[in-house]
C-alpha cells in the first residue's frame, strides 16, 4: 500500500489489517497455545524442508518457526508501516537479528539505547566488529558496513537528520537502518528517507500497555523478510502466543494513542520551555519540538514523540523530583498509556545525573502539566 494511502488509512488498518488471516468466526482472534501444527491431508501439498527453505511459505508447523498470532500481528505492522515485518521477542533481540543478517565488519551508530550498544560490545569481544560514531562515516564506511540511526534518540526525544545519513551511508555502499521507536506511525516512516531496515521496540508504543516484550524489523524486499525469518528459526527469537496476541490487541488503538500522546507531549513542552525562567528546578528541556533544524518538520509532521527529558539543578533534586509527581509513575520504560518519568541514571550510566526522562501517556494533558509543574515549583 502506498505510504499516503496507509497514512489516511492509518486507523482501520490497526483494527482490520489481519481480518483476511482470520481462522475462526470469533471477532477477536484466539490466542494459539499449540507448538505444533497436522500437516495437510492432501499429501500433493506437503513439501519437504529443502523446499520450503528456498522460499517463503505460508504454512504452520511449528511455533517456534510461526503461530497464527504472530502472524497476523505481522501482518499489521508490515501494512501500517509500509514494509514486510519480522517480529521478535524483544527490541535487542530484533537489533542481533539484523547485525546478524548484514554481518558487518563496522557499525556507525549515535548514542541510540545502550542496549544496541551492549550487543555490539558482544560482536566486538567474539568476532572484531568495528564500532564508530556517525560522524565517521564518510571517512571510514566500507560497502557492507551499517549505519544505525536511533531518532528520535534515547533519551532525550531529539532528532537525527535521516536523509542526511542515508545518503552517507548509501554513497559508500552502506546499509542503512533506523530504529524509530520514539516515533511510530503516523508520527514518521523512515521508509520516505531512503532507509534499507526500520525497527522498533514493539514493548513501547505498538504494545503501549506496559505489559508485553517484542521487537520487530521492516523490510520493503520480500526476499530479506524471508531470510529473517530462516534466521529467527534458529535462533528461537520469535515472540510466545501470549504476546503476539497482547500486540495485536493493542495495534488496534495505536493510532488514537500516540496522536495523543504526542500531542499532551508536545504541549507540556511548549509550556515548559516557554515558563522555564519561572520554574527554579528546570535548568533545561530537550524535545525534538525545540529543534530549529528543517529536517525535524520533515520527519515528523505532527511534531516531536510523546518521550522528552529535563535537565534540573542538581543531582539530589533529580533523584527526589519523581517522588514529588502523583500522575508520573517513577519506573523506567516507555510508550504506556501511563506517564513515567525516571532518574535516568537508574538505569543508563551514561547520563548525567541531573537528566529526568519523561513519557507521557493518555491522562489529561492539563492535568499532567500542573503535576510537573508543582514538582519543578
Amino acid at each position: 500500500m502506498p505510504a499516503d494511502s496507509i497514512e489516511s488509512h492509518l486507523a482501520s488498518i490497526c483494527v482490520h489489517g489481519a481480518d483476511e488471516l482470520a481462522r475462526v468466526p470469533d471477532v477477536v482472534q484466539p490466542i494459539s497455545v499449540s507448538t505444533t501444527f497436522a500437516y495437510d491431508k492432501n499429501p500433493d501439498n506437503l513439501r519437504s524442508a529443502k523446499e520450503r527453505a528456498n522460499g517463503p511459505d505460508d504454512g504452520l508447523y511449528y511455533s517456534r518457526e510461526t503461530q497464527p498470532v504472530v502472524r497476523s500481528a505481522e501482518k499489521i505492522l508490515g501494512d501500517i508501516t509500509g514494509g514486510y515485518a519480522v517480529l521478535f521477542n524483544s527490541g535487542l533481540a530484533a537489533f542481533l537479528a539484523a547485525m546478524l543478517y548484514y554481518n558487518p565488519k563496522r557499525v556507525f551508530a549515535n548514542e541510540c539505547y545502550f542496549g544496541c550498544h551492549g550487543i555490539l560490545k558482544l560482536l566486538k569481544r567474539n568476532y572484531g566488529i568495528e564500532t564508530y560514531d556517525l560522524d565517521k562515516i564518510d571517512e571510514l564506511a566500507e560497502r557492507g558496513d551499517v549505519v544505525h540511526v536511533e531518532t528520535p534518540i534515547n533519551p532525550t526525544g531529539l532528532a537525527f537528520d535521516i536523509e542526511k545519513y542515508v545518503s552517507l551511508g548509501h554513497a559508500k555502499g552502506a546499509y542503512v537502518m533506523v530504529d524509530a521507536t520514539f516515533a511510530p506511525p503516523p508520527l514518521q516512516d523512515p521508509f520516505k528517507f531512503g532507509v534499507d531496515l526500520v525497527m522498533h521496540s514493539a514493548t513501547k508504543y505498538f504494545g503501549g500497555h506496559s505489559d508485553l516484550l517484542a521487537g520487530v524489523l521492516v523490510t520493503k524486499d520480500e526476499s530479506i523478510k524471508t531470510a529473517l525469518i530462516h534466521d529467527r528459526d534458529h535462533t528461537g527469537a520469535i515472540p510466545g502466543s501470549l504476546e503476539a496476541w497482547l500486540l495485536t490487541r493493542s495495534l488496534r488503538t495505536l493510532n488514537m494513542r500516540v496522536r495523543t500522546q504526542a500531542a499532551t507531549a508536545n504541549a507540556i513542552v511548549k509550556h515548559l520551555a516557554e515558563n522555564i525562567d519561572k520554574l527554579p528546578k528546570l535548568t533545561k528541556i530537550y524535545h525534538s519540538s525545540l529543534q530549529k533544524e528543517e529536517f525535524v518538520k520533515k520527519q515528523l509532521p505532527l511534531g516531536g514523540g510523546p518521550v522528552f527529558s529535563i535537565e534540573v539543578t542538581d543531582r539530589e533534586t533529580a533523584k527526589r523530583l519523581p517522588s514529588k509527581l502523583k500522575l508520573f509513575v517513577h519506573a523506567t520504560s516507555l510508550g504506556g498509556v501511563e506517564s513515567l518519568i525516571e532518574w535516568r541514571a537508574m538505569s543508563d550510566d551514561r547520563c548525567s545525573e541531573t537528566l529526568l526522562r519523561v513519557s507521557i501517556g493518555v491522562e489529561d494533558q492539563e492535568e499532567l502539566l500542573q503535576d510537573l509543574v508543582q514538582a519543578l515549583s
